[in-house]
């Protein structure tokens, strides 16, 4: 990609700042450092289009947004970060966080399964968290980073969107290697090909406003201008939204977040 001109990063900045769940999944994270991360929400320029937090802190979450006067979705993780493969437990967790009023959640499909060669517990566990969400968001973490071969991206990508996620996701921003353009190819034509009304979610890594662009240019070119939305298109991040903001000429305030 070339080198954008200063009015191309602005533009890309205010698009992608409405595009992220602003994210804090930190093991340091306490109610005091949730309510702060959450205060930085409401930006001089809008807000992003959802939070992303622990389950444990969906109700401080809810409160502060409320407390601030913000209706935003709150998304909660669930099989997370392991992926493992015990689908009860993974539908336990996700159904918990929707009768405790999640509005989406980011389950982490089991990929050392798939990696090992088993393909069906990942279809059924995506297919039975799908079965408890009613009308509420699901975002499956493929972990396209430690699946690595672009045939294990594409096929994890595949079974998750046959299963009914309404969102694949690159990563749970816990490993050594998440978010790539590369991976988000491959689930972008994937998404393409299915004909299925799904979205798109990079996640770890994706920390400025030329990273968001790069991914957005993706975007735009394989789905088509148009295609970018909240409904379709979000950035997992928490470090992102300073750099947005710095390049937007306004002063970040202090969060609680960590870096994702």
């Amino acid at each position: 990609m070339s080198e954008l001109t200063s009015n191309q990063l602005t533009e890309a900045a205010l698009r992608a700042l409405h595009l992220m769940d602003l994210t804090s999944l930190n093991d340091s994270d306490t109610d005091e450092s949730i309510r702060r991360f959450v205060a930085t929400a409401q930006t001089p320029v809008g807000t992003p289009a959802a939070l992303c937090v622990f389950p444990r802190f969906l109700g401080t979450t809810k409160a502060s947004l409320a407390e601030q006067g913000l209706n935003l979705p709150v998304a909660v993780v669930t099989n997370f970060p392991a992926g493992g493969t015990d689908i009860a437990q993974a539908v336990a967790e996700t159904q918990a966080a929707i009768a405790a009023g999640a509005d989406e959640i980011d389950v982490v499909f089991p990929y050392r399964a798939l990696m090992a060669g088993d393909a069906e517990i990942g279809r059924q566990l995506v297919e039975q968290c799908r079965a408890v969400m009613a009308d509420k968001v699901l975002k499956v973490i493929i972990e396209s980073g430690e699946l690595q071969a672009p045939a294990l991206i594409r096929q994890a990508s595949e079974i998750a969107i046959g299963a009914g996620a309404h969102f694949i996701k690159t990563s749970t921003g816990k490993v050594p290697v998440n978010a790539t353009l590369d991976a988000a190819e491959i689930m972008l034509q994937v998404i393409r090909d299915s004909g299925r009304p799904v979205g798109f979610k990079a996640a770890g890594g994706v920390r400025s406003a030329a990273d968001a662009a790069a991914y957005l240019a993706l975007a735009d070119r394989i789905m088509g201008l148009g295609w970018v939305s909240p409904a379709t298109f979000r950035f997992g991040a928490s470090s992102l939204l300073g750099s947005l903001l710095n390049t937007l000429g306004h002063q970040p305030a202090a969060s609680g977040g960590g870096q994702y």
